[in-house]
């Protein structure tokens, strides 16, 4: 009966909470059929988030929300959980060679997209340089999961999806705290900040949260390996929570609480932690939540009335975005690094905008700075209309420019214990069109000690194979190789794919000479 007085007294009944998980069960049971549905037309399924909020909104089943506050508040907390999930999943690995340049991009390229945006808003829409930055602040980041959704079937360089992993993971951190800032200085009364004044002020917020991040990972993952019990389940809320705290205590000492989440997300999922499947796995399962969660509310938060007005801007400031900002920008912060023309082509295509440029448009709105209630409008058109644009195209354009890869292995999320407790990795093997795999027994494969292939995927069958089955294109391979080998194993089918069973016959199977007893043979 307590309960119940407490319940009623807070002016939500148990019928309120029927009609809530009524609504929240259907919402989320459409959000995960429309993945397939992604999937299939090559769109990123945060247009089918978006596009149930609208539904849901004031032109469609009624519900009123335009709280911008609520938004931005329940944003921020979508953002830690999407950057914590895209850290605890990265391997530092496959991001090593590409930070350096991602870092680059995420805050020359930064600087470099917001000047563009802002010279010419300032020109030829007539506004304020206040205002012009705003605006060029508010659309600099990107978003790498709207790449790889889009590019799940067509396999890129690591060294190009590494760069974009991390340029998402980084490039959120600095676009906060420059919108926040010149938000607050587009405040009546408020004292203009020198632009060198600001830069450092970012700079050393960046730098602050990136010591918390890794003190907090660090640390915290450490404690826990010693504390946690057996419980998978426990162990993953207490990796996500690590997470969470380090994004707190960032904001507690005002330094970037956002690095610190990636960071210390990255820090974790990188240093050996056990059940890393399974927290990996949660961690996946809340990202996903948050970033439904977060396009059906902004989608609610729009008013599809007042869309059409600005889609002549949006369409202007898009097309400044990605025809000149975009390319100006990598160029800045990749030439240094000698990365290819066509790498640079393919980074210029894949700037994404996500659900972080709609987010914070709500920050200038809850700040109360004058003139920007258009602006949350604008973005929210800009990421739509661009998005179709830009999706669908992207496997045509890394195939154009020939930056897709024949033989290709990805991770394998598996709930086994086994694999985990004796170091192995799963890696799957799609045998392109132009693959010198074609014709190749596996007994020819010549793989490292341990490494075996368990599976072939033909034609939609799946069969175990021989060690005299040949390999034949359009065939998928499961590997399972020792995770110390790995690496030796990946390098190995990559030459087999390039040059065919003769490759590297001596060189890069260490030790197999001296075992079949006789002397190292030439290539040939």
């Amino acid at each position: 009966m307590a309960a119940l007085t407490f319940v009623t007294s807070s002016g939500m009944t148990l019928e309120d909470l029927t009609r809530v998980l009524l609504l929240g069960s259907a919402v989320l049971l459409v959000a995960v059929a429309a993945v397939r549905l992604s999937a299939a037309s090559g769109m990123p399924s945060l247009l089918i988030y978006l596009g149930i909020g609208l539904a849901l909104g004031n032109a469609g089943a009624g519900i009123d929300f335009s709280d911008a506050s609520t938004a931005r508040v329940l944003g921020y907390a979508a953002l830690v959980l999407i950057l914590a999930e895209g850290g605890l999943s990265t391997k530092w690995s496959n991001i090593r060679g590409s930070v350096a340049p991602a870092a680059l991009l995420s805050t020359v390229g930064v600087v470099v997209s917001v000047l563009v945006v802002a010279v010419v808003v300032h020109t030829f829409l007539d506004l304020s340089w206040a205002i012009s930055l705003l605006l060029g602040a508010v659309l600099a980041s990107t978003d790498a999961a709207a790449v790889f959704a889009v590019l799940r079937n067509v396999p890129i360089p690591r060294r190009l999806s590494g760069m974009l992993e991390a340029e998402a993971g980084f490039n959120d951190a600095p676009v906060v705290l420059l919108v926040v800032a010149l938000s607050a200085q587009g405040l009546p009364g408020a004292e203009p900040q020198p632009w060198w004044q600001l830069l450092a002020m970012v700079l050393l917020e960046l730098a602050g949260g990136a010591v918390v991040g890794v003190v907090v990972g660090y640390l915290g993952g450490a404690a826990l390996r010693r504390v946690a019990g057996g419980s998978s389940a426990l162990f993953s809320i207490g990796v996500v929570t690590l997470t969470v705290l380090a994004y707190a205590a960032g904001a507690a000492v005002h330094v970037s609480g956002f690095l610190a989440t990636y960071l210390a997300a990255l820090v974790l999922g990188n240093m050996g932690l056990p059940n890393r499947t399974s927290f990996q796995s949660f961690a996946t399962a809340l990202g996903w939540i948050a970033q439904i969660g977060l396009f059906v509310l902004l989608g609610l938060l729009a008013d599809p009335y007042r869309l059409d007005e600005q889609l002549g801007n949006a369409v202007v400031i898009g097309l400044v975005l990605l025809l000149l900002a975009r390319p100006l920008s990598v160029v800045a912060s990749t030439v240094w690094f000698r990365v290819p023309w066509r790498d640079m082509a393919f980074l210029s295509w894949a700037g994404l905008r996500g659900a972080v440029p709609v987010v914070l448009a709500t920050v200038p709105l809850v700040a109360g700075t004058p003139n920007t209630g258009w602006i949350f409008d604008l973005v929210f058109v800009l990421v739509v209309v661009f998005t179709i644009v830009q999706a669908p195209p992207l496997p045509w354009v890394a195939r154009r420019l020939r930056l897709t890869e024949q033989v290709h292995s990805v991770d394998v999320a598996l709930e086994s214990t086994p694999l985990v407790e004796i170091g192995a990795d799963v890696l799957t093997i799609n045998v392109g069109e132009e693959s010198h795999l074609h014709g190749v027994a596996i007994f020819e494969l010549r793989l490292p000690k341990g490494a075996m292939v368990t599976l072939v995927v033909r034609e939609g069958e799946s069969f175990v194979p021989e060690q005299y089955t040949t390999i034949r294109h359009g065939d998928q391979l499961l590997v399972v190789t020792p995770s110390s080998a790995r690496k030796v194993t990946e390098q190995r089918i990559r030459s087999l794919s390039r040059h065919g069973r003769l490759a590297g016959w001596a060189t890069e199977v260490p030790g197999r000479a001296r075992r079949l007893g006789g002397h190292p043979r030439r290539e040939t």
